[in-house]
């Protein structure tokens, strides 16, 4: 059975974080723009190997931690078969001999007659070997993680030209400065708060970004083209707007597996925040500490400017997760039914808005309409399928117009 999508597997040895080719070509519209477009070394570059035909499977998981409430690093694995020992690092009729190490590049691709689409961009972690009894053909998982591994390992001190009055945008980017993550792979919207004089302590730049991220109350993750992005809140609120694709078993596209939940594991009614220099600033949902009991969080050291913009974001945090419905956590979508556009499910990323139905044994029915946070694919050469994971929105803001985030009364306030 041919899979509905073809899937590329492509290895380069390079050095560096940019993914793609760094030559300067005459002519082209992407890589030959004067000012630009960069001039490759004299030196012959290292190789780029197109891994699709010896591939097995490839397994990708991405998405934010619900109850850490964090997007964390993406992980793929890529089993492909070595016949031949290609993979052997002292293996010196391997075309690969003297490329092989950690911290090379894996990107995965769907490509249809009508879209590319990446599922995953990201450097090696480490190689395993397999030679399992009985079989002549030996076999690599090649484990790889996106940018944020390398974010976490890059540890930071004093930031260049981290001022104070910065938005929260500016201090990503000087973030990025610091550990050199290229220019051309970042997103990064400008921001809606203003933070402190970067504090100079010893942490890792990933964890410089959180502070952040949290601070603004957006959102910093990789999307599966290798690119970082930074939303800022209006940027993540206004991702609502869009219209919901819709999932139900009579109509939308079709899904199994669905994973419900409807417990108090996401309330947070009270909350104390404190900005480094600052005083304790708390806000609490009297209605939700009534009906579920408290449900509280402390976040310290935080790079807000000002005392009043802590307690915005502690308002803002406890509106958000002060209440709780049934959840809809998770559903797998089987790429190999005609009746999935292939298209639509290879480009779902986070933030995409989805409604999603389902029709109870008694003929009643749950509708949800919620955000992707999460996408986990599962490859073979005779199966495609990805699970996504569904949440409510991480910060909520007023939408004029909406039929879900612009009821008077009822939606929330943003600031």
């Amino acid at each position: 059975m041919s899979l509905p999508a073809n899937i590329s597997v492509s290895f380069d040895f390079s050095q560096g974080a940019t993914f793609g080719f760094n030559g300067f070509i005459i002519g082209d519209a992407k890589n030959g723009v004067i000012g630009t477009s960069q001039f490759a070394a004299s030196a012959v570059p290292e190789p780029v190997v197109d891994l699709s035909s010896v591939t097995r499977s490839i397994k990708i998981s991405r998405g934010r931690n619900i109850m850490r409430d964090t997007y964390e690093a993406g992980n793929c694995t890529v089993r492909v078969l070595d016949p031949n020992s290609y993979f052997n690092p002292q293996n010196t009729s391997s075309p690969y001999f003297g490329y092989l190490t950690p911290l090379r590049k894996i990107r995965v691709a769907a490509t249809t007659a009508t879209a590319q689409e990446f599922l995953f961009s990201g450097y090696v972690d480490t190689y395993k070997y397999y030679y399992p009894t009985g079989q002549e053909i030996g076999y690599v998982d090649i484990v790889c993680s996106d940018a944020f591994r390398l974010f976490q390992m890059a540890n930071v001190s004093t930031i260049s030209g981290a001022t104070a009055g910065q938005t929260t945008g500016t201090r990503v980017t000087k973030i990025l400065d610091q550990v050199a993550f290229p220019t051309t792979m970042r997103i990064v919207d400008t921001g809606s708060t203003t933070v402190q004089a970067d504090p100079g302590t010893a942490r890792s730049s990933l964890a410089a970004i959180k502070a952040a991220e949290f601070a603004e109350q957006g959102a910093f993750f990789m999307r599966p083209d290798g690119q970082a992005e930074f939303k800022d809140r209006a940027d993540v609120v206004n991702s609502l707007v869009p219209a919901p694709i819709e999932f139900n078993q009579t109509g939308g596209i079709p899904y199994s597996d669905l994973k419900y939940a409807f417990d108090d594991k996401l309330i947070i009614n009270q909350a104390n925040m404190t900005r480094i220099g600052g005083t304790t600033q708390t806000a609490v949902n009297v209605d939700s500490s009534a009906k579920y009991f408290p449900h509280g969080t402390t976040v310290t050291d935080m790079i807000p400017q000002t005392d009043a913009q802590v307690l915005d974001i502690a308002k803002i945090y406890v509106a958000t997760r002060a209440e709780t419905t049934i959840r809809i956590d998770a559903m797998t979508v089987d790429l190999l039914d005609p009746a999935v556009p292939t298209d639509t499910i290879i480009g779902l990323d986070y933030f995409d808005n989805v409604k999603i139905t389902n029709i109870q044994p008694d003929g009643s029915t749950i509708v949800k309409t919620l955000q992707v946070q999460g996408l986990a694919w599962d490859i073979t050469p005779n199966s495609m399928k990805c699970t996504v994971t569904t949440l409510e929105p991480i910060v909520e803001g007023f939408i004029v117009g909406s039929t879900t985030s612009g009821i008077i009364g009822t939606s929330i306030l943003g600031y």
